[in-house]
């Protein structure tokens, strides 16, 4: 199984971002100093890459190599553009389906969803450039090798991809708690893009009041939410479901 690649190095980092690599996150040690880090920052900025920043400790933790404060992993996969994933899904016979993951942080909750998309049909992931789970080896193996089957784009914002997607003919409909429609009251018989939420924070407000529709999973227990991997599940079996039905 491919792994991600990581590179570590000042200079070998902002080569790197520089020759386009798909680097999903970039580690930085707190409180290094100099032209180059600011030079290595400034880049992140513009292209616009998640970083964290961490003590030493985590570094050496992450590599035995000579570091020199930056460590960055490459994604194992190649990202597509999202108009391309729209384009190519009006063209074909089949009704469209998308996904979007806001601020999903948990790479195998990524991963679970990647192999639930390529099981239903999905045609792409969109997913945000900053802040978003990164495309890692656990990825790849919870997704079981889904992850290589199914095309994933990076955009700058989500709320951005929502209204492109609208002005496509694509509904759009948020996965939320804050709502008093079920799933089961949608039809998503219509090209359709669903919208899941971050673990801890669920759907961003402003997507929230983008989006075309919103739904709720009925929940008749005490605790308040399903796993955000098992709640896509549903949402994407249910469209399955309406689109078989006779």
């Amino acid at each position: 199984m491919q792994k991600t690649t990581q590179i570590y190095g000042i200079r070998a980092v902002i080569e790197a971002i520089n020759e386009k690599e798909h680097i999903d996150k970039v580690f930085v040690q707190r409180g290094l100093k100099g032209e180059l880090i600011k030079e290595l920052e400034s880049t992140l900025r513009r292209n616009q890459i998640s970083t964290s920043y961490v003590p030493a400790e985590k570094l050496n933790r992450l590599t035995k190599n000579n570091h020199q404060g930056v460590v960055a992993n490459i994604s194992p996969i190649s990202f597509h553009s999202m108009e391309d994933l729209v384009e190519n899904a009006l063209k074909s016979e089949k009704t469209p389906l998308f996904l979007l993951l806001d601020q999903l942080s948990d790479v195998r909750n990524f991963g679970a969803i990647i192999r639930t998309a390529e099981c239903t049909g999905v045609d792409g992931i969109i997913i945000q450039k900053k802040g978003a789970a990164p495309v890692t080896a656990d990825t790849i193996k919870t997704s079981a090798g889904a992850a290589f089957k199914v095309p994933i784009a990076k955009v700058d914002h989500i709320k951005d991809a929502v209204f492109y997607l609208q002005a496509s003919g694509i509904q759009v409909v948020a996965a939320t708690e804050k709502t008093q429609n079920t799933l089961y009251e949608i039809s998503f018989k219509e090209p359709t893009a669903i919208v899941m939420g971050s673990e801890d924070r669920g759907i961003s407000p402003s997507i929230l009041k983008a989006a075309d529709e919103t739904a709720k999973l009925p929940l008749l227990g005490e605790i308040e939410s399903l796993n955000v991997s098992v709640a896509c599940a549903v949402f994407l079996y249910e469209t399955v479901r309406q689109r078989i039905k006779p």
